[in-house]
């Protein structure tokens, strides 16, 4: 077992109401986030991993995603999935797991009396994971299976395939979940290179949130995550901006309904402008009442969800509408959102639509952040990923300080004509004629 000693707690400003962030990092280079909130009985034990997609090179496309479901086969004292799974449900538990492109989470949320079980099982896992060749064989199966339940959902392949099309041939732009040749060759001593190489002591948060103190998570992250000292940090490498323009995909596809993600690209997490690209997105596509709902599904019926994601990584970013239209109607439905994407480059947006939209903003985060994990989520990707620790009053304030003006002003920059991306699914294979109807738009 590692000895070490915590250096210094932070506590930063107050974040909601009787509740504040504590941090400090043990000598080991291991990063601690607590969040006492003595409203809940319950606990989140969060421990984060700089290791997503974006780590890997081509010939192992998958693996970030594939290593993280071998985690769950078992360790020395939980050796197999249904002693590791037991062990969480006898104590009314619940645990999983989640690979993005740039990290990878893996969490127990239980009554605050089970937090040191919590603690124990993520320490199996990750410290003692066996990778033993039976269950590596059998989860290569669930994941060619799940990789066949993603390109069969046209829903849920949308947004796998616009980031492809948004980013294009780097690792930002690779699909999370891999390619099947990868899936089909991995083997044990490759995850065993590739956590080695990621899991160091630096590149790991230990987020908990819930009926805890620093004090007890420092306690336990000692005693059952001891990751070997280290002090180099992961570092993907950088995102390559080419030249832009048009990008459109068209995959066709026998579908009773036709997907689009129709976006732009805008910036990374820490940019100026982050929170005017977050209203932006709200007052477009935010809620049911929002321009694009009412325009595009109440005023035409053309979808049934029609919603817009407002998406930043550390050094890029974009802004996309992500609708499920009538498969007939599909150019009506690209006009209806291009019109929008013209009329807000131009119009100023009423006070009223303006403060709807913020509301709509800070209403959500608040009532996200009234959950464990979503507190521990939040607060310790913020801490892995390098990006300043955000009070919930730092947050209000930066969303009520958007002006109209910045609004129009960002919608001008970022909406215009050869900054367009439009992926589409659905039984179409004439991509001309999504071309020229891309073309007739103008700022």
């Amino acid at each position: 077992m590692l000895s070490v000693k915590p250096g210094p707690s932070i506590t930063l400003n107050k974040f909601i109401t009787m509740l504040s962030i504590k941090k400090t990092t043990l000598p080991n280079k291991v990063r601690i986030v607590a969040v006492p909130m003595r409203s809940t009985e319950a606990v989140t034990v969060m421990v984060m991993v700089r290791a997503g997609s974006r780590h890997e090179t081509k010939d192992i496309n998958g693996i970030s995603h594939f290593l993280e479901h071998m985690f769950f086969k078992g360790g020395k004292r939980y050796p197999d999935p249904h002693s590791v799974a037991e062990a969480i449900d006898s104590i009314g538990g619940v645990f999983n797991a989640f690979t993005d492109n740039e990290f990878v989470g893996y969490y127990v949320k239980v009554a605050k009396e089970h937090i040191g079980t919590a603690f124990d099982v993520l320490s199996d896992m990750l410290i003692n994971a066996r990778f033993d060749k039976d269950g590596l064989e059998r989860e290569r199966g669930v994941i060619l299976e799940e990789y066949k339940m993603l390109y069969d959902d046209p829903k849920l392949l949308v947004g796998d395939a616009f980031e492809r099309l948004m980013f294009g041939d780097q690792p930002l732009g690779w699909s999370v979940i891999g390619l099947p040749t990868v899936i089909k060759k991995v083997q044990r001593s490759d995850f065993v290179k590739y956590k080695n190489k990621l899991y160091t002591a630096s590149n790991i948060v230990v987020a908990v949130a819930g009926n805890t103190s620093l004090a007890e998570v420092t306690k336990l992250t000692r005693q059952y995550l001891p990751f070997a000292k280290s002090a180099k940090k992961n570092q993907p490498l950088p995102y390559r901006d080419s030249k832009r323009s048009v990008r459109i995909n068209i995959i066709d596809k026998k579908t009773e309904q036709a997907h689009l993600a129709l976006g732009v690209p805008t910036f990374g997490s820490r940019h100026p402008d982050k929170y005017t690209a977050k209203v932006l997105s709200a007052i477009l596509g935010g809620g049911m009442s929002s321009r694009l709902f009412m325009s595009v599904r109440e005023r035409h019926g053309l979808a049934y969800y029609v919603h817009s994601d407002d998406t930043h990584y550390v050094d890029t970013g974009y802004l996309a509408i992500n609708a499920g239209v009538d498969k007939d109607r599909i150019e009506l439905a690209l006009t209806t959102i291009l019109d929008e994407f013209n009329k807000i480059s131009h119009e100023l947006v009423s006070a009223k639509e303006l403060k709807k939209a913020k509301e709509y903003l800070i209403g959500h985060f608040v009532l996200m952040m009234e959950d464990s994990d979503a507190v521990a989520m939040r607060l310790g990707l913020s801490e892995l990923l390098g990006n300043p620790t955000e009070t919930m009053a730092y947050t209000k304030q930066q969303i009520k300080a958007v002006t109209a003006e910045q609004v129009r002003n960002l919608a001008r920059r970022i909406f215009t004509p050869d900054a367009l991306t439009l992926l589409v699914i659905g039984p179409y294979n004439n991509q001309k004629k999504f071309a020229d109807l891309l073309k007739r738009y103008k700022v």
